[in-house]
């Protein structure tokens, strides 16, 4: 059974940081794609940090230079490390695995992330 537990949101006001994490069972995170979405009230699920296939980070422009996805394959565990946040960032953050064998994605619950002063 795969499960993922994010956790690490809250309130924080702008110009303020938050990490994230995003814990994984029953599947390993250095072999199976990894993403963090967020969603905002009212608006879609969007992709905000993932890998390319060479490894390297891929943000979407909202977040560029101001978020940074790492990983720590020995527990497991994915971050998202979010500097210098601003209200616009307030949303439900969700972290997300694609297995790689069966092609079955997977979702965390969510951690609320409010950015307010």
């Amino acid at each position: 059974q795969v499960q993922l537990v994010e956790s690490g949101g809250g309130l924080v006001q702008p110009g303020g940081s938050l990490r994230l994490s995003c814990a994984v069972s029953g599947s390993a995170i250095s072999i199976n794609p990894m993403a963090w979405y967020r969603q905002a009230p009212g608006k879609q699920r969007e992709l905000i940090a993932d890998r390319n296939k060479d490894g390297s980070p891929n943000y979407a422009d909202s977040v560029k230079g101001r978020f940074t996805i790492s990983r720590d394959n020995d527990k497991n565990t994915v971050y998202l490390q979010m500097n210098n946040l601003k209200p616009t960032d307030t949303a439900v953050y969700y972290c997300r695995l694609r297995q790689i064998i069966t092609g079955t994605i997977y979702w965390g619950q969510g951690t609320q992330v409010t950015v307010s002063s």
